[in-house]
């Protein structure tokens, strides 16, 4: 379980980050992004020669004789490097890893909980019963240590499967103290949970979920009045897995069509078992009577995204359509259809399969990273992912930009494109690293928040880009993707294509991972703010295009990329 969550936060989430790290399993925050000092951990990884003992003893030599040419502080780096090690099953050495942390951060709690998990994979039980219980005094929040030693206490009990969970009745009184629970953790962890709703109108909303709740009330309704809690506060970085409540969900009970808002219209792209009564590209006015905009609403009010971005809410929207339409009408036992130009619904048929998500175009690079020359003056360079991190594979991005650019150079390009949709963030060092190819001036990354911090200025790197730019963005665009599109914005690099993306310049990011007491509904919370120096960017809005184009659904069901097309088409007519 443990090793999932980290894999989640740590490559998915870690996007934004600009203050002192404080936890990793159930407290993930970000460290102060310092790149005039060195990766400890990933000293310690070029030196797998040396015995475990040795590493160590390299760690203490380093850390008394060079303290500041490496941050020492970054309690996630390391702790990742022990994990590292256990989960290429080394568990001994992951255990001295971890038993140097909880020497070094003695008031940890994750320490001890590392160390928990060390001794239980070399099945050393009471000693990890022992760090365990010493964590979860540590940070009663720490769910992972109670269920570990719950785990090795009750060796025998089988936990509740998703599906169980999902038609299961809590009592009244525990939904509305987990409700409670649920919004005051909201606002007592998050840094800005009132920055886009007021206080009032977030109350509003928690007690009119409390209002809702009877004695028939679901586990499965009531994870979605807490997502519609969770997404009030408008902000990417605080949410629920919905992966979680699909793999609940009986496959009897899902929409039984594949369809995609586009346009402000749904439009079905796989009929699935309905082939006989619905066809690929009928447009939907109503689903069991209720107009399809009015349920996208009500979804809407579901998904968490950063400010008032609707671009982000659509993308999520139609990756899990098929479960959240059941999940906004109350699970009805059957859907009907209303058809734009038919008279009579429609009744469908349920799935005997689950669908597969279609993509809006097939991406033409396989990988995160792709360089392609269309011709002698023009390339286009994919980027679907900022994560690649200092203490783990940083210098396979550095590198590949690198040699990228060099290329560029001796090809003389004069028009690059540079396509950042899919792109969900990752790590800062990586947007600045691209960026020093483009800007060509010093600049500051981060905004400095602490008066008595020195700002950090990034210097170009000789040979920055010096032809036509194009950026290519989308609503799936996230995180590190916003501040380096704001970057690229405020410093005017080029020309950007696309849709509103789905972040901007300020990012509330980290992550504390909590569960309600009851029900032990999970969710992820917000715990630190980063912001890129620069203004007059709205909080609210995701970055703007300066050409807007959406695809159309018959580019959607022919597989063609409107967005790129467009960009080589100007181009062309400049």
């Amino acid at each position: 379980m443990k090793k999932c969550l980290i894999i989640l936060l740590l490559i998915s989430l870690l996007g934004c980050k600009n203050s002192k790290s404080d936890a990793l399993s159930n407290d993930v925050q970000i460290q102060n992004n310092n790149t005039s000092q060195q990766s400890i951990s990933l000293v310690l990884k070029e030196n797998a020669d040396l015995t475990i003992n040795e590493r160590i003893e390299l760690y203490r030599t380093l850390k008394r004789k060079e303290a500041d040419a490496y941050n020492f502080e970054n309690k996630d780096e390391i702790t990742m490097y022990g994990y590292g090690l256990l989960w290429d099953n080394k568990p001994g050495e992951a255990l001295e890893v971890f038993k140097l942390i909880v020497e070094q951060f003695p008031d940890w709690y994750n320490a001890y909980d590392s160390l928990g998990e060390a001794y239980f994979n070399l099945g050393e039980m009471d000693l990890a019963i022992k760090n365990y219980e010493k964590s979860l005094a540590m940070n009663p929040d720490n769910f992972n240590a109670e269920d570990m030693i719950a785990r090795i206490n009750f060796p025998n009990k089988k936990p509740i499967t998703p599906s169980e969970k999902f038609a299961k009745i809590f009592p009244i009184e525990d939904y509305k103290a987990d409700l409670d629970q649920l919004a005051n953790k909201l606002l007592e962890v998050h840094p800005n949970a009132l920055k886009f709703i007021s206080k009032a109108n977030f109350w509003k909303t928690v007690n009119e979920k409390k209002a809702a709740i009877n004695e028939n009330t679901t586990y499965a309704e009531f994870s979605w009045y807490c997502r519609e809690i969770i997404s009030s506060i408008n902000c990417s970085h605080t949410s629920n897995n919905f992966s979680q409540d699909w793999d609940a969900m009986p496959i009897q009970l899902l929409f039984p069509l594949d369809v995609r808002w586009i346009n402000e219209r749904l439009y079905v792209i796989d009929a699935c078992t309905n082939a006989n009564k619905v066809s690929v590209k009928d447009e939907i006015t109503k689903i069991n009577g209720l107009p399809v905009e009015d349920i996208v609403s009500e979804i809407y009010k579901h998904i968490p995204s950063q400010g008032h971005i609707e671009t982000y809410k659509r993308h999520k929207f139609n990756y899990w359509a098929t479960a959240m339409i059941p999940y906004a009408l109350n699970f009805p036992k059957r859907f009907s259809i209303q058809i734009k130009g038919q008279k009579v619904p429609v009744i469908l048929n349920t799935l005997d399969a689950y669908p597969s998500f279609k993509e809006p175009f097939t991406k033409p690079c396989p990988d995160n990273l792709c360089l392609d020359f269309k011709d002698n003056k023009t390339a286009i360079l994919t980027i679907s992912s900022f994560n690649y991190y200092p203490w783990n594979n940083l210098s396979e991005f550095e590198n590949f930009i690198d040699d990228g650019f060099q290329k560029i150079n001796q090809n003389k390009t004069e028009n690059l494109i540079i396509d950042l949709r899919f792109n969900g963030g990752g790590s800062a060092e990586s947007s600045i690293h691209l960026l020093k190819y483009l800007i060509d001036k010093p600049f500051a990354y981060f905004l400095n928040i602490d008066a008595e911090t020195e700002e950090i200025i990034h210097q170009p790197f000789k040979k920055t880009y010096k032809g036509r730019l194009y950026f290519l963005i989308d609503g799936n665009g996230n995180s590190t993707t916003g501040h380096f599109m704001a970057m690229a914005k405020y410093h005017n690099l080029g020309t950007v294509i696309g849709e509103e993306l789905g972040s901007n310049h300020f990012c509330t990011a980290g992550q504390t991972v909590l569960r309600l007491k009851h029900t032990k509904y999970q969710y992820y919370v917000a715990n630190t703010t980063s912001q890129v120096a620069i203004k007059g960017l709205d909080d609210s809005k995701g970055i703007l295009p300066d050409y807007e184009v959406i695809q159309p659904i018959n580019d959607y069901l022919n597989n063609q990329d409107s967005v790129k097309e467009f960009a080589l088409k100007r181009i062309q007519n400049q």
